[in-house]
């Protein structure tokens, strides 16, 4: 990657759309989906310290939260369903992920790349923030679902179930407070919503 492209490539992620084989009421394209990520992941560590005796940083969440999926500017977002087709596909997927992360690291001057790495890439001495960031791209998903059914298309019934249970099974108290007290709100309309 050409020094000090870093930056105009994140620009970018506008272009990336998700859900490529799904049928679309709304595309959602990378840059919205990462940004609504790292609001529900700010929301999450916000939980976590005040209901749940944490001490986690949610500006810190956010921020993985915003360049979570930045490999995709170089892969295109890869469908679900072939990702995890098979354990070499997601293994060889998870290479060529690695690999796209270190073309855009290549992007920045030397002296910024180790800044960004921990934002691109999990790292073990941050896996429970990460934890906290595949909740929130779980959550972000099964967003997506519910309001392309709210649209009337039914293409995302079968993904919003069994993104549903995916939630359902994470063990963070912060994911349950959060799908109990907020996500209900995401099936209202905006009179709903916006009613004292």
């Amino acid at each position: 990657m050409k020094e000090n492209s870093f930056y105009a490539m994140l620009s970018r992620m506008k272009y990336i759309n998700r859900w490529g084989l799904m049928r679309n009421s709304r595309n959602e394209n990378l840059c919205e989906h990462s940004l609504e990520v790292a609001f529900i992941a700010h929301a999450l560590g916000l939980i976590n310290n005040h209901f749940f005796d944490g001490d986690i940083d949610p500006s810190r969440l956010a921020l993985i939260a915003m360049y979570h999926d930045t490999a995709e500017i170089i892969t295109g977002d890869m469908p679900t369903p072939v990702k995890y087709h098979s354990k070499l596909i997601r293994s060889a997927y998870s290479e060529v992920e690695k690999i796209a992360c270190e073309e855009l690291l290549n992007g920045l001057p030397e002296e910024l790349r180790q800044d960004y790495a921990s934002l691109l890439t999990e790292t073990e001495s941050e896996a429970m923030e990460w934890n906290y960031i595949k909740a929130a791209d779980k959550i972000s998903a099964w967003l997506k679902c519910v309001d392309e059914r709210n649209m009337g298309n039914t293409d995302f019934a079968d993904a919003e179930k069994s993104i549903r249970k995916v939630i359902d099974d994470i063990d963070l108290p912060e994911v349950r407070y959060f799908m109990e007290k907020f996500a209900p709100a995401y099936k209202n309309t905006l009179d709903e919503s916006s009613r004292v």
